[in-house]
């Protein structure tokens, strides 16, 4: 009820603006095309985690036949396809019809379990269209962005937005192009690593209390909110040609900018995104790389090459800041500790590590925010001070998790001694 109320309030206010809210978008995906047809299939796949192997031979090939009608009617009909895929409908028909099935022939635990698949397969997908309308929100409703605090502050850590983008540039129109694939399909990458996390599902009939999707939507819900408290729009618009008039000047990635005043809000247009601080791109690919590290050795290393990969990109394409990365880093570790509390029951040790990321995450904001200008004067002090108390959680993390692992696995029985007697 409360997620059904949180889409309803946002689908009020995108209406407010005279544009579909997640709701609508969703709804409108049964039959127009959708914007990730990739996207519907790896939520799909997710909800056939319940399925039996049988059944998930049937689900797929009836999605590829319903897909097949589809773009045969949009062919047919000359339908533009520029602002979206050719296919995906018939993923979500497939989820869909799975509820359905759930509902009509299904009882007891079966329909629990089938439906807690299909939810699953559906939040993944509200979660996009949600994020899409917070980011319509942000841009309506913040007509000035901080992006000279960052800018500023960002010569603690030598200005990284600039240096890898002169790289990602360098590298031609090949790096871009991989880059931006790991970029825009990051839910599909968090989805593989989930379906290694679900795959006893089927045969244990019931779901594991903590997995990644839970922290990739949590990440989605709360970090909107602190976009709504710092509104930026990251270097390529505040200080690049992607910002047209509106940018402070046209210096990205060549020039660095000066240090010569105090930093200040600017005005910008009403459609560019505020979606830099934190980076949430930095958030969900941290969750990927710590959700993959207890899976098999090429599970291990796409998570870390999805997060280097990701990384590199929030940096050489210009959409973030090196301080928003770093907020990233610890704003994920702070909700992944919560959730394991919350999973384990929360003891000293899961609240002390919480509230230190709580800590670290507002004075890294607040120090954005009011101390830019001796972050940018003092360098050699500040730009390590940022990176300590990064690796400070991430210490606090692995040090901590890692003694609940121990005390979570049983002390191992010894073996009873048996003893000759003499007759």
């Amino acid at each position: 009820m409360v997620v059904l109320g949180f889409l309803i309030a946002l689908e009020i206010a995108a209406r407010h603006y005279g544009l579909p809210g997640p709701i609508t978008s969703q709804v409108q995906e049964v039959i127009v095309a959708p914007k990730s047809g990739f996207l519907l299939y790896a939520c799909m796949a997710l909800t056939m985690v319940v399925l039996t192997r049988r059944q998930r031979f049937i689900a797929l090939g009836a999605a590829l036949g319903i897909d097949a009608v589809f773009l045969l009617v949009r062919w047919a009909v000359g339908a533009d396809l520029t602002d979206g895929h050719p296919f995906g409908n018939g993923a979500l028909w497939v989820i869909l019809g799975c509820a359905v099935i759930a509902v009509t022939r299904r009882t007891g635990q079966e329909r629990i379990l089938l439906l807690k698949g299909v939810g699953l397969g559906l939040l993944l997908v509200a979660g996009r269209k949600t994020g899409d309308t917070w980011l319509l929100i942000t841009s309506k409703t913040r007509p000035t962005v901080l992006d000279p605090y960052l800018a500023t502050a960002d010569h603690a850590l030598g200005n990284p937005s600039w240096l890898v983008g002169r790289i990602v540039t360098a590298t031609g129109p090949v790096g871009a192009r991989i880059l931006d694939y790991v970029y825009a399909q990051l839910a599909v990458a968090a989805v593989v690593v989930a379906l290694y996390q679900l795959r006893n599902v089927a045969a244990e009939r019931r779901f594991p209390r903590h997995h990644l999707v839970r922290t990739f939507l949590v990440i989605g819900l709360l970090g909107p909110g602190i976009y709504m408290i710092f509104p930026v729009v990251g270097p390529i618009f505040a200080y690049g040609a992607d910002g047209g008039h509106w940018a402070v000047a046209n210096l990205w990635p060549d020039l660095p900018p000066p240090i010569d005043a105090a930093p200040h809000a600017i005005p910008f247009d009403e459609i560019t995104p505020r979606n830099c601080m934190p980076s949430l791109h930095t958030a969900w690919a941290t969750a990927i790389f710590i959700h993959s590290r207890k899976g098999p050795r090429v599970l291990r290393y796409a998570g870390t090459f999805w997060l280097i990969a990701t990384l590199t990109a929030t940096l050489g394409f210009g959409y973030h800041y090196g301080v928003d990365l770093v907020a990233g880093v610890v704003f994920t570790l702070t909700i992944e500790a919560a959730l394991r509390s919350l999973e384990r029951g929360w003891d000293r040790s899961g609240i002390l590590l919480v509230t230190y990321g709580v800590a670290v995450f507002t004075a890294l904001l607040l120090s954005y925010r009011y101390l830019p200008m001796e972050m940018a004067e003092h360098p050699w002090l500040f730009g390590p001070l940022l990176i300590l108390a990064m690796a400070s959680v991430i210490y606090g993390y692995v040090r901590t998790t890692s003694q609940w692992e121990t005390e979570a696995v049983p002390a191992r029985q010894s073996q009873p001694q048996h003893e000759l007697v003499s007759g």
